[in-house]
């Protein structure tokens, strides 16, 4: 049984939003609705700005074009952790891969991203940081 890519976008756990060159949504499957909150008719034909925080986006966008000129990114497969936003305002952390999808002539025309939601474990990690900070200054203290 052949699956299709819209099968496998609907059936999947993880967020999949496929942009092209100018960063306008392409793909935005029911995981990314229900993640970020947007509908796929709100989100398909939008930037992907909907989600990106405005503090990040001039990083975003230079390393985004940068990608789609050079034909690498310079994460590889590497997971990515950074703050994304919702439909309601919220901020959330997101943990995503990336992948160049090929135009007609080869050259990368696209930019899928796999995302799931990793806001749990980065609050967690930062209660972690923080009471690990304290422990240390309070070791530091003359007894």
């Amino acid at each position: 049984m052949a699956l299709t890519l819209q099968q496998f976008l609907s059936a999947v756990g993880d967020a999949v939003i496929i942009c092209d060159a100018d960063g306008i949504i392409t793909a935005w499957n029911p995981a990314a609705e229900r993640l970020f909150g947007f509908t796929q008719g709100e989100a398909l034909g939008a930037s992907l700005d909907i989600i990106i925080p405005e503090r990040q986006r001039q990083r975003h966008w230079s390393g985004y074009h940068q990608t789609l000129h050079s034909g690498t990114t310079r994460y590889g497969t590497s997971l990515l952790n950074v703050p994304a936003l919702t439909r309601d305002g919220g901020t959330i952390s997101i943990a995503f891969t990336v992948a160049l999808l090929p135009g007609e002539a080869g050259q990368p025309a696209s930019i899928a991203a796999i995302i799931r939601d990793d806001t749990t474990r980065f609050n967690e990690e930062r209660t972690l940081r923080k009471r690990l900070a304290e422990a240390e200054q309070q070791a530091k203290r003359p007894t």
